[in-house]
């Protein structure tokens, strides 16, 4: 791996094949995950990915306006990790 140099704003540039591998385009939002001798940088999923997936394992429902069971569950599943995030102080 490439070694980079933090700014004096403490901004790094990642590198191109990086960025498109793991999907960092301008604007993505990121998490960072600091263990005691690491830190993990992890591209969050975008409403419209979501959206864009939505019926792909044939789930959802036929009626129009009616969400199916996966994606109930999905966006259960992330309001927990948000509120959960907000208890955190994050």
């Amino acid at each position: 791996m490439k070694n980079l140099k933090v700014t004096t704003n403490g901004r790094i540039t990642l590198p191109a094949p990086l960025r498109i591998k793991y999907g960092f385009t301008p604007g993505r939002r990121v998490r960072f995950e600091v263990t005691d001798d690491e830190i993990r940088i992890i591209p969050l999923v975008t409403k419209e990915e979501i959206q864009a997936n939505i019926g792909f394992l044939g789930t959802t429902s036929q009626r129009p306006g009616k969400k199916g069971k996966l994606l109930k569950a999905l966006m259960k599943e992330k309001s927990k990790i948000r509120l959960a995030r907000l208890n955190d102080g994050l």
